[in-house]
C-alpha cells in the first residue's frame, strides 16, 4: 500500500510501521495543478517542484504517485477523458460513429487538443515523454485495429489500406486547427472531418492493379 510519508518507524519487535495511507482526494488537486501550471509555462519548463507547491503537496508525495514528469502529465491531460471501448455496431460507419463521441467531447475543449498537440511536439525531443504517450495511446491503438479487422471482414475496406494512416488525418487536422484557428474546433466539425475525408478514405475502391 502506498503511503504518504517516507519515514517508518520501528515497533515494539523491531518491525516497520508504515505511515499514512495515500489519500486518494488528493490526486485530482495535484493532476489539476499540473495542468495549470502546463497551460502557464508549457511542458519543457513544466517542474515537480512547481507542480507541487501549486497543489501544496510535498514532492515525494508527487513520485509516490508518478514516477515522472512525464507519467505525471500525461495523467493529468487524460483526466476527465471518456472512456474508450471496442464498438460493434455491425458497421464501420456506425462504429465510426460511436468513436467520434470521445472526440466530439473533446472538441469541446479545444485548449486539450492544443494541450496533445503541445505534448506531441515536446515528445518529438523527449524520450521519455514520447514512451509515456506511446504507453498512453497504445490502448487506443488496439481499439481502431479492431475495429477496421472487423471492417475488412466485411468487406468494407480493402486489405490493402493504411486505415491507421488515414485515421490520424483526424487528429493532424484538429492539432492544425488548434494552433492556427482554436474556435474552429467544434463537434460539428469532428463529425465533418470523418464523414467526408476520413470514411471515404477507408471505404474508397480499391485503385486496380496496373499490368507491368
Amino acid at each position: 500500500m502506498a503511503v504518504e510519508t517516507g519515514e517508518a518507524e520501528g515497533g515494539a519487535a523491531g518491525g516497520r510501521r508504515r505511515g499514512r495511507p495515500r489519500d486518494e482526494s488528493r490526486d485530482a488537486a495535484i493532476l489539476g495543478a499540473a495542468l495549470a501550471v502546463l497551460a502557464e509555462v508549457g511542458y519543457d519548463h513544466l517542474t515537480m517542484d512547481t507542480v507541487a507547491a501549486r497543489a501544496h503537496a510535498g514532492k515525494g508525495a508527487l513520485y509516490r504517485r508518478w514516477p515522472s514528469k512525464a507519467e505525471l502529465v500525461i495523467e493529468a491531460v487524460k483526466m476527465g477523458a471518456p472512456r474508450l471501448d471496442v464498438p460493434d455496431t455491425g458497421s464501420l460507419k456506425g462504429d465510426l460513429a460511436v468513436l467520434v463521441q470521445g472526440a466530439e467531447a473533446l472538441a469541446d475543449q479545444p485548449e486539450r487538443v492544443l494541450r496533445m498537440a503541445g505534448l506531441a511536439t515536446a515528445a518529438s525531443h523527449d524520450p521519455e515523454l514520447a514512451a509515456a504517450l506511446k504507453r498512453h495511446m497504445t490502448p487506443r491503438d488496439d481499439v481502431m485495429k479492431a475495429v477496421f479487422s472487423r471492417a475488412v471482414s466485411r468487406g468494407e475496406i480493402p486489405p490493402e489500406r493504411d486505415s491507421r494512416l488515414i485515421w490520424e488525418l483526424l487528429p493532424s487536422i484538429l492539432f492544425a486547427r488548434a494552433i492556427f484557428s482554436p474556435a474552429s474546433i467544434t463537434p460539428s466539425l469532428v463529425r465533418h472531418i470523418v464523414d467526408t475525408v476520413v470514411y471515404p478514405l477507408l471505404t474508397a475502391p480499391a485503385s486496380p492493379a496496373h499490368p507491368n
